[in-house]
């Protein structure tokens, strides 16, 4: 059974003694703040409401992201002011701030997907996406400067890194329909990391060109390469901030191995003092069990030296709270939340503080660490998940009632679902409705070990 964190405070302090009295063990945890928000600063913008609203709610870090290290040093004397951690939130694959600059001057720069097309000339999904090599020396020596810029700037407490990764060769399955795609295998026009220099280097390394292959994303060396060389500028990126004595984040995919297949993102491995696994449920499967699902796999496979915090969109209404449980109760130590603003209701601001406010007592009775309830393996098994399961039926009714014309939802009478086909990191399934003698393909994704995805649709 799931802790809710919200218990009247007399419970919750009996509870937190326990806790302090339970093992006698040492607990060398840093106490980073412990609920956070990701926030793009505006020079003209109202910096200190927003900071008194955070303290209003119990939000103690923010991952701010500033055009230039000069609006650091105007809004961290602000966030200190009102008791707000603050760290650059910044993008380094891709470029943002100086975008146009780069491809103007260096278009050799940038990644090349499988067919050959260069991010300097081509689109991939949206206008933004300018992901740069990571193979290339010069490359690498534009953005250890650029971290040098910021780490400069005096009071700024960390750096949270973000876009530190490939294109997605897939998107989470939510965002499928905004591009009119169907991304159920990995296709060569979203397969990224063929620049000349990247194929060199692997070329050098294990004696053939990935090219060459039937699929080549099916070559788990490829594949781990990739990921390897991102490892290899997280890692340089963290030595600079460390040599600086600041704080070293990230805001990665869900899970190092859902990173590693969607993103060529293998986190697990980074030099990090916190993670922020951007853990959007609604983004994949629209079910908080994602959360849970993710959390415990996190708390399994970050690096040992990483504490984990889980990051999560913003929900002004009850199930914000249920997110939160999700993965404080799966060993995630903090929350960030995407963002602030959109928690706008007088009463889940209220709640909200109150909800801070028991689980840093709890953190402090219990040496420093919120303790997981149920650290198991996520259940890979897709029918296991009820939330999942009534959102498919969900589904499965709002096509026979826009079928045959009605606004009524109509009951289901559901057979067997029988398995009719499964490759890569896609499972599909066909199951009959009685009532309607409608057939449905129920398709579940899999990107790592959790559930990450599924779709509907009537034969």
């Amino acid at each position: 059974m799931m802790k809710n964190f919200l218990t009247p405070f007399l419970v919750l302090f009996l509870i937190a003694g326990l806790y302090a009295c339970r093992q006698e063990k040492e607990v060398t945890v840093k106490e980073y703040p412990m609920f956070w928000t990701w926030l793009d600063y505006h020079p003209c913008m109202n910096f200190d409401s927003v900071c008194q609203v955070m303290n209003d709610i119990g939000m103690d870090g923010i991952m701010l992201n500033a055009p230039t290290p000069d609006d650091y040093r105007i809004a961290i004397p602000i966030a200190h002011k009102h008791g707000i951690e603050v760290y650059a939130w910044l993008w380094t694959m891709n470029l943002e701030h100086d975008r146009d600059k780069i491809l103007a001057e260096h278009p050799e720069w940038f990644s090349v997907n499988r067919n050959g097309k260069s991010l300097a000339d081509t689109t991939a999904y949206v206008d933004y996406y300018k992901f740069l090599c990571p193979a290339l020396p010069e490359v690498r020596e534009f953005i250890k400067e650029k971290i040098k810029s910021y780490c400069e700037v005096e009071g700024l407490n960390g750096i949270a890194i973000d876009y530190n990764r490939f294109v997605d060769v897939v998107l989470p399955t939510t965002l499928w329909p905004h591009y009119g795609i169907v991304q159920d295998r990995e296709y060569a026009a979203w397969d990224y990391g063929y620049h000349p220099a990247m194929l060199e280097e692997f070329k050098e390394q294990y004696g053939y060109d990935p090219r060459g292959q039937e699929d080549p994303s099916s070559d788990v060396k490829w594949r781990q390469f990739r990921c390897d060389r991102i490892t290899e500028v997280a890692n340089m990126i963290a030595e600079v901030v460390h040599s600086y004595g600041k704080t070293m984040a990230a805001s990665p995919f869900p899970t190092p191995k859902m990173a590693s297949r969607m993103v060529r993102q293998d986190w697990g491995k980074w030099n990090l003092d916190i993670v922020f696994p951007m853990v959007y449920h609604t983004f994949y499967t629209e079910d908080v069990s994602f959360i849970s699902d993710c959390t415990v796999e996190n708390a399994r496979d970050k690096n040992d030296k990483t504490v984990l915090y889980c990051g999560m969109t913003a929900t002004d209404g009850p199930e914000m709270f249920a997110c939160m449980d999700a993965a404080l109760n799966s060993g995630a130590q903090g929350i960030a939340v995407f963002t602030v603003a959109g928690l706008r209701s007088p009463e889940v601001k209220k709640r909200f503080k109150a909800y801070t406010d028991s689980v840093k007592a709890v953190r402090a009775a219990n040496g420093g660490i919120i303790e997981a309830v149920y650290p198991h393996v996520a259940d890979a098994n897709p029918f296991a998940h009820k939330g999942v399961m009534e959102l498919i039926e969900k589904r499965m009714r709002q096509i026979i009632a826009k079928t045959s014309g009605t606004e009524e939802l109509p009951s289901l009478a559901l057979g067997e679902y029988k398995q009719t086909e499964s490759y890569d990191a896609t499972r599909c399934y066909r199951v009959a409705d009685e009532n309607s003698e409608t057939v449905f393909k129920v398709t579940f994704y899999f990107y790592g070990d959790v559930l990450s995805g599924w779709d509907v649709a009537a034969e």
